[in-house]
């Protein structure tokens, strides 16, 4: 009997994988993901290939978010556009512009008898990803917030409180500069992202517009940019003047920064929730805190959602997509949310989740990890903070970051950058709605 087993054994061993093989169905997701994160992306594919046998998740890294989406238009020009691509928010008013090349995720989960209910999800999240309709048009993979971590070693060399982040950008200037002075750090504050964080967010953050036709939200019209106010004036000249001798390091146009950040040569440091993993896994000994709002400003408000959706390209198979709807619905089940969340600091998508999280008592044990939350669903958006729609906003960005560059170089003030990103920027968006 015992022989009998092992032969059994060994000949289900040899044809099983042929079996496997055949009938599996590839999906191909391309993704932007590094570090930490990027091993959560490896983790949820395994467990969800593991999962079930009818199909195959292959994920695939593809460069920064600038890089992955221009790869994949380059692809889909092709006919060789891989079945789910990683987009990062910013890039939804370019997906959406490019009818027939994407498949709406509603579409995608009918198609194969599974309902979208967006009820289940975090508000905030749903609704930038979806038509004024309400249609889905995107799966909400890891949505982040801007908030603020510490270096709590650095903090106590200064003299200053560990548990106590900033909560003003007055205290930040402040706090960047006992930092230097001291001497406890080479810098006192550097940041990601200066077009996510200190202009899309900060507008919502401190509820001023950032463009008009609520930030393009609104159709019909051409938005034009409204960056120049002189809160945003005030705020970039002091982040120029602490360029000046240190006090402030520029990293990079997009998440370059971490890496100074993690070497322990700033003290402060406003990066998107989802920086969190590759924090943790340093071993710093870090603080969370809200991101700072301005006291000029009108908030805090509520933050808008950062971090990447999941589109889906048309031209596929229906098996594929039965493929991509069953992947999906696996990551919207509350432990993998769950596990996301928590491994990433990327925000729970779901409700449930967060709920989950909570009863858990996670954030009890891990101070400042519902900050994310509840700055985005502090209080209901307003037409100044329901985020940021134009058709080319990775364009205006660039142009943003070149004049920031100018700035930081010490070429120019901050009302002429300012000013320079409103008339590039205008013209751009009006060439981009045709005009």
């Amino acid at each position: 009997m015992h022989r009998r087993n092992l032969i059994a054994s060994a000949v289900a061993a040899i044809a099983l994988p042929a079996v496997s093989a055949t009938a599996q169905t590839e999906i191909s997701w391309w993704h932007a993901m590094t570090g930490a994160n990027a091993e959560v992306v490896e983790k949820i594919a395994a467990d969800f290939n593991a999962s079930q046998s009818d199909y195959k998740l292959v994920p695939t890294f593809k460069g920064t978010y600038p890089e992955t989406l221009n790869a994949g238009i380059a692809a889909f020009r092709a006919g060789q556009a891989p079945d789910i691509m990683q987009v990062f928010d910013v890039g939804t008013g370019v997906m959406m512009a490019a009818e027939g090349a994407v498949k709406p995720v509603a579409e995608v989960l009918e198609g194969a008898g599974m309902k979208f209910d967006k009820s289940q999800y975090l508000p905030g999240i749903v609704a930038y990803y979806s038509k004024p309709d309400g249609t889905m048009l995107s799966f909400p993979y890891n949505s982040s917030s801007p908030i603020t971590y510490i270096n709590k070693d650095i903090f106590e060399k200064a003299g200053l409180d560990p548990n106590s982040p900033p909560k003003t950008w007055n205290e930040v200037w402040d706090m960047a500069k006992k930092i230097k002075a001291s001497g406890a750090a080479p810098c006192g504050y550097t940041s990601t992202w200066l077009t996510w964080i200190h202009l899309e967010n900060f507008a919502a953050w401190n509820n001023v517009p950032y463009a008009s036709q609520q930030n393009g939200m609104e159709p019909g019209g051409v938005p034009e940019l409204a960056l120049n106010q002189p809160i945003f004036v005030n705020h970039f000249q002091a982040l120029a003047d602490l360029a000046k001798d240190g006090t402030f390091k520029y990293g990079g146009r997009t998440s370059e920064a971490k890496q100074i950040f993690l070497a322990g040569e700033c003290g402060i440091f406003t990066e998107s929730s989802g920086g969190l993993g590759d924090i943790v896994k340093s071993g710093m000994n870090y603080g969370i805190g809200q991101l700072p709002y301005d006291t000029d400003g009108a908030g805090p408000q509520n933050t808008i959602p950062g971090g990447a959706s999941l589109w889906v390209f048309g031209g596929h198979s229906d098996e594929e997509y039965k493929g991509v709807a069953a992947f999906f619905n696996y990551i919207s089940q509350t432990d993998v949310q769950e596990f996301l969340h928590q491994k990433s600091g990327y925000l729970p998508v779901t409700l449930a989740a967060y709920e989950a999280t909570k009863a858990s008592g996670f954030y009890d044990k891990n101070p400042g990890r519902e900050t994310p939350i509840t700055q985005m669903m502090g209080k209901a958006p307003t037409d100044n903070s329901k985020g940021v729609r134009l058709p080319n906003l990775p364009q205006v960005r660039d142009i943003a970051n070149e004049e920031f560059e100018k700035m930081l170089a010490g070429q120019q003030d901050a009302k002429t950058t300012m000013d320079a990103i409103v008339a590039r920027g205008n013209a751009a968006i009006k060439e981009a709605y045709g005009g």
